[in-house]
């Protein structure tokens, strides 16, 4: 009796050291394999093997949003949930990896700051590896981008080299890449001298997207890429008042310009171009708060939202964003560079209409324009509103007083539908005492 219950003690201390073993037992899953294939008209991307080409946004939220609207990808990063969620939906990652800038007081001289930041990107992308969601690892945001006088250290593009030759010996599955922000023969040269291991390339344009295919070409860039951001023409890129203010598209014209970037710029490259991301995903303060955002913080969208689904998917959302003409401050528009005297008295005006014929509802506002504007809008605040001023925001057309201290502001209208759309246009002006 003793033995039986000696020998079915030994069974079950042998079942459960199995279970122990299993629980603890590393993550070995391998993801999906995703590959670049070069064919006789170009580049493909591949993941199992299946065609695939990339339809992203830049997000941190609203990911079931890119998914639902025809979306199969997103540019976002580790923190939070964010890849498990992606995974979750069947959403592919451009995993944005941390290697810092210079412009972050990141220095490429210190071998120690190197060597910690090596081993934290190369940790990372041991943790993620095995999630399926994973489509590229992307080292940095911009590393060409420095302070004005500052030369480019060549050490960055050793770094990154040497970090995509660990990555593809730890995961031969996922294509390692950068992004540029500034495409210049200079940067371009000693990116591809400096990190020939990187397997793409990816390009965060604007106005000036028509142009890259021509000029990535013309400086040697012969792998494939990808548009990392694109949209609206960038407050660098557009005309100035006198006092220097840029003046903004509508959103009117930001989605025409999306639609027409989309399909002359992205679809029209074949041969390098494997898709893109297009930006930004969000409500977003850069300049103003309605620049590059493609909905606003309550999540209305605008027109572009709508744009994107009908790239996406081909057909058009079933109720569309109102449109935006014009707007005016008496019968000036932003760009006749508007001088307004404290304290008198104007009209604001805007011509809009709706595609669905549905009701339409204003609200307007004042800010003054904005003082500090630190890189990609980090921790940039919205100006406040400056109250008082208008007699009743609630309407199309409003009359309103100019401010009494002397300085820039902006006259700002947001159209909405009633059904989670809306448009928006702003003009600057400049008061005098």
């Amino acid at each position: 009796m003793l033995r039986l219950f000696s020998a079915m003690r030994m069974k079950q201390l042998v079942f459960l050291s199995l279970i122990l073993l299993l629980s603890c037992k590393p993550e070995t899953n391998p993801g999906i394999k995703v590959e670049i294939v070069k064919n006789e008209s170009g580049y493909q991307l591949t993941r199992n093997g299946e065609p695939f080409y990339i339809k992203g946004a830049v997000a941190w939220n609203k990911f079931d949003l890119i998914r639902l609207y025809g979306g199969n990808a997103v540019r976002t990063s580790t923190r939070g949930n964010r890849l498990e969620l992606a995974d979750s939906l069947g959403l592919t990652c451009m995993v944005n990896l941390p290697v810092r800038a210079e412009r972050d007081g990141m220095d490429y001289n210190d071998s120690l700051a190197v060597k910690e930041q090596f081993e934290k990107v190369i940790g990372m992308v041991e943790k993620y590896k095995g999630l399926e969601c994973v489509l590229f690892w992307s080292l940095g945001n911009e590393l060409d981008w420095i302070p004005p006088g500052v030369p480019n250290n060549k050490k960055v593009w050793t770094h990154l080299n040497n970090l995509a030759i660990k990555i593809h010996e730890i995961d031969p599955d996922h294509p390692v890449m950068t992004t540029i922000g500034s495409v210049h023969k200079e940067v371009m040269d000693d990116f591809i001298k400096g990190a020939p291991e990187i397997d793409l390339l990816g390009f965060n344009e604007y106005g000036n997207i028509l142009e890259l295919a021509d000029r990535i070409r013309e400086f040697g860039w012969t792998k494939p890429y990808v548009f990392t951001e694109w949209g609206p023409s960038g407050f660098w890129q557009v005309p100035l008042t006198s006092w220097d203010a840029p003046i903004e598209e509508t959103s009117s014209m930001k989605a025409e310009l999306y639609k027409l970037r989309y399909e002359e710029a992205i679809l029209a490259d074949h041969e390098m171009c494997l898709g893109s991301f297009v930006f930004l995903w969000n409500q977003h303060q850069e300049r103003t708060h309605t620049w590059f955002g493609m909905f606003d913080k309550d999540w209305n969208e605008t027109e572009a939202v709508g744009v994107m689904q009908y790239e996406w998917t081909g057909e058009w959302p079933d109720n569309s964003a109102p449109g935006l003409d014009s707007i005016f401050i008496d019968d000036h528009t932003a760009y006749g560079s508007i001088i307004l005297k404290a304290g008198s008295s104007h009209t604001g005006s805007v011509y809009t209409s709706d595609p669905d014929g549905d009701t339409l509802f204003f609200s307007w506002e004042i800010l003054s324009e904005g003082t500090k504007f630190p890189y990609g809008g980090r921790g940039e605040e919205k100006p406040p509103v400056v109250p008082g001023l208008i007699e009743d925001s609630t309407k199309q057309f409003i009359q309103f007083k100019a401010p009494e201290s002397e300085g820039a502001y902006r006259l700002f209208v947001y159209i909405y539908d009633g059904h989670n759309h809306f448009a928006t246009a702003n003009i600057p002006f400049y008061t005098v005492e």
